[in-house]
């Protein structure tokens, strides 16, 4: 890819900032390689590893991997055969265990997420763990690469016997720094010179103190005593650490010969991680800037929707759709400065490069890019203050330079093409500049101010005209880019609108042509037809969203509703062709006894007349789904057939009422007694006012002093299992109601085992009934502890 677009584009401001996402310094090398390719499978690979990273994002929040040093020097002083320091092995050791860790969460992800990644496992595959060297370095090595006490026996005793001199010295240490001697030190503490340990004594007591002065203070009023009695102490002392640092560079001798055989390894494995940690970057990177994944055209056709440059502010941005490559290869960008036409060229480049180098883009979903094989820009950039204007003869220098090197694979990108030299001049050389390049079947983006490429963009094939749009009304570009609209020149508009005098106005109008007067006029219009037409698009765009989410939530609560309704008719066509079977085998028996009776009397009945009566039970048997001529679901269907005045029974409470009113959908007013209750028709059942009155003159009698038997089937049994706690405790209290009201004795609740939760709040109830006698477990053969008799 050529260098210097590359670097016209930006891309290392995106590399820059890819790179604040890694750990391991394997990455950052890779990251400083990246460049754009031309190759489709070789691009394909990148966007299909970036897509595993961001699923793995997504999923888990990343591949564990955690800052890894680079650890190149430290290989070359193994292939030397010298000893690393316990720095190195620890970063060494820390590459290790990443390895492993790594290897086990691409095991872990397999068995636990059940998702088939795209190319990743091919890098995790190659990466090699050695468990046995692993081990004995992380034994050995603390991550900050101090040597462990575990490391050998030999440097475990030293470190014992160090510890345990320390001890006896600061214990003989105390008859100075305590007591009555500690008048005669300067500061009653155990301090070091010469790595031994010494008091810091008044000058004029030293007589009082034998020993060895190992330093003196600035002043020369504190000497530093090694006492004595510690002096053998401190010998000992000092023999051990010698010791230690003897058996140290044992350790890491062993430690180094142990790895050196692995040197290929180990840096193999630094390079497959330092990759991992570059997949998660990209992941990470496109997950914060909202990037998506490209799709790739393999003949040069662009579709890239809601593009965004990745450097702006998402909140200013401005994003635009780009097409080329299909009904037109070249686009002539016409119109003022400050519309936009620049930063639309380099969006256009920066994220066909991204693509082309395995980045998730800026854009939305689905936009398709080219792979190009090179992609050339010739872009002064007005706007940019670090940058000095180009002159015309360099700009020519480096679209001549391009002009060299384009295939019918290249993008070129030219930006105010002609521009610095006589107008008629300049927008020659522009039109024949791209009849060359039309030539080489090139794909090319140019903008420039030079009418005559309008004209030029319209009579041209493969080509059209494209302008940044303008608010008419205010004169302010609104920066986005509108396709097959040539832009309008404002000038004079804008010279009027700053409050230039209005004779030079008028004068300034006069003298631009009538043609070019009707042109703008015509272009504005356009634009303002295009806008609103954009406006329309994305309002409709809202409202298909806000459709289509409302159709998912309807087609799946339709989905449901037939789940339902097939599970009703499957349950109700098994009753009914229960209750047939029940019916038709007491038919046979009747039609058997008949047939005896026809044999053994001689009788009259005809053998005929009796297939003839069995063959119409048979018929009984309904196999139609949806039963329409089924009694059991008719009979279910009448008893929900709601009109006002009917009776009905309130199933929750077990009482018989009138309708009174509709409310609602699904909502009834009822007469219950003297009470009127809004009751949902799911809870209510229709009856006969037979019923009804036979009902009411029951309590009659029973609020007479009368006893009667019960009126209506009350089950003794109420199984709560499978239900949840709140609706469980409310079936209970009005079960235990029903059972009240007809004079039952002793009713069981089947509240199960579980979690003991039902049965605990079971328990609680009953405890908290005054009419209730008594209760208990069931017994071990009718359900245990997972059922209670309750005494009313």
């Amino acid at each position: 890819m050529d260098q210097k677009t590359i670097s016209t584009m930006e891309f290392d401001q995106i590399k820059h900032e890819l790179g604040r996402y890694l750990v391991s310094a394997s990455g950052k090398r890779e990251l400083a390689a990246l460049t754009p390719s031309a190759d489709y499978d070789q691009i394909q690979y990148w966007l299909n590893e970036t897509t595993d990273g961001a699923d793995i994002l997504r999923l888990t929040g990343g591949i564990p991997i955690p800052k890894l040093k680079n650890i190149q020097p430290q290989l070359k002083r193994l292939r030397i055969n010298a000893n690393l320091n316990g720095t190195e092995l620890a970063q060494i050791t820390k590459v290790l265990q990443t390895s492993m860790s790594v290897k086990n969460f691409f095991i872990e992800f397999k068995e636990q997420q059940k998702f088939e990644l795209r190319v990743i496992n091919d890098a995790v595959q190659q990466l090699i763990t050695i468990p046995s060297v692993t081990k004995r370095l992380i034994q050995s090595i603390d991550p900050d690469g101090r040597v462990t006490d575990e490391a050998s026996t030999k440097l475990h005793g030293i470190r014992r016997l160090i510890t345990k001199t320390e001890t006896e010295i600061h214990h003989q240490m105390e008859r100075f720094t305590q007591g009555k001697n500690a008048k005669y030190l300067s500061d009653a503490i155990v301090t070091v010179r010469n790595d031994r340990y010494v008091v810091p004594v008044l000058a004029r007591y030293r007589n009082k103190f034998g020993g060895v002065v190992h330093d003196q203070s600035a002043s020369g009023q504190t000497l530093y005593i090694e006492p004595a009695t510690v002096v053998e102490y401190n010998n000992r002392l000092r023999q051990a650490q010698v010791e230690e640092k003897q058996a140290i560079l044992e350790v890491l001798a062993e430690l180094s010969k142990l790895i050196s055989p692995y040197q290929d390894e180990i840096k193999e494995n630094a390079k497959i991680l330092g990759h991992l940690d570059f997949i998660n970057a990209k992941a990470r990177y496109a997950r914060d800037h909202q990037d998506s994944l490209p799709l790739l055209s393999t003949d040069n056709r662009v579709i890239i929707r809601q593009a965004r440059h990745p450097m702006i502010d998402p909140q200013k941005v401005v994003a635009n759709d780009i097409k080329i490559g299909d009904e037109y290869k070249a686009i002539v960008i016409t119109g003022p400065n400050t519309g936009g036409k620049t930063i639309t060229l380099k969006t256009f480049g920066l994220i066909q490069m991204m693509g082309q180098a395995g980045l998730f883009i800026p854009a939305q979903e689905g936009s398709t890019i080219a792979v190009f094989d090179n992609i050339y820009a010739d872009i002064g950039d007005e706007q940019s203050l670090e940058q000095n204007l180009s002159t015309f003869s360099g700009h020519m220098e480096n679209v001549k330079s391009i002009l060299e090197r384009i295939t019918d694979r290249s993008l070129v990108l030219l930006d105010e093409l002609g521009a610095g030299t006589d107008p008629k001049e300049g927008a020659a050389l522009a039109m024949s500049i791209l009849d060359y390049i039309a030539s080489k079947d090139s794909t090319v983006v140019v903008t420039t101010h030079y009418p005559e490429l309008k004209i030029y963009g319209y009579e041209r094939p493969k080509t059209i005209n494209a302008s940044m749009e303008f608010d008419q009304e205010t004169l302010k570009p609104t920066y986005h880019l509108l396709l097959g609209i040539p832009g309008r020149s404002n000038g004079v508009e804008i010279a009027q609108r700053l409050g230039i005098n209005e004779t030079i106005i008028t004068e300034a109008k006069s003298l631009v042509s009538e043609d070019s007067q009707d042109l703008n006029q015509m272009i504005g219009e356009l634009v303002e037809q295009r806008k609103a037409a954009r406006e329309e698009k994305e309002r409709l765009q809202k409202l298909l969203v806000v459709n289509q989410k409302k159709q998912d939530e309807l087609t799946i609560k339709l989905d449901r509703f037939n789940e339902q309704r097939d599970s009703l008719l499957a349950k109700a066509r098994n009753e009914a062709n229960h209750e047939v079977s029940v019916a038709k085998k007491k038919a046979d028996r009747i039609i058997h006894h008949l047939r005896q009776l026809e044999i053994s009397q001689a009788g009259n009945v005809k053998e005929h007349e009796l297939i003839d009566a069995q063959g119409a039970l048979n018929a009984l048997h309904q196999e139609d789904p949806r039963l329409k001529r089924n009694a059991v679901l008719r009979r279910a269907k009448a008893k929900h057939d709601f009109h006002v005045g009917d009776a009905v029974l309130v199933k929750s409470y077990g009482q018989q009422g009138e309708l009174l009113s509709k409310r609602g959908k699904h909502k009834w007013e009822v007469q219950i007694g003297i009470l009127r209750m809004e009751i949902d028709e799911n809870d209510l059942e229709k009856i006969s006012h037979k019923q009804l009155r036979k009902e009411e003159r029951a309590r009659e009698k029973v609020s007479s002093g009368i006893r009667t038997t019960q009126t209506r089937h009350t089950s003794a049994q109420l199984d709560l299992r499978g239900h949840r706690y709140e609706q469980a405790m409310s079936e209970l209290s009005a079960f235990i109601d029903h059972a009240l009201l007809n004079n039952l004795s002793s009713v069981t609740i089947i509240h199960g085992k579980g979690t003991g939760a039902l049965r605990k709040g079971t328990r609680e109830y009953l405890s908290s009934n005054p009419r209730v006698k008594s209760f208990d477990y069931a017994a071990p053969n009718n359900g245990g502890d997972g059922a209670t008799i309750v005494n009313l």
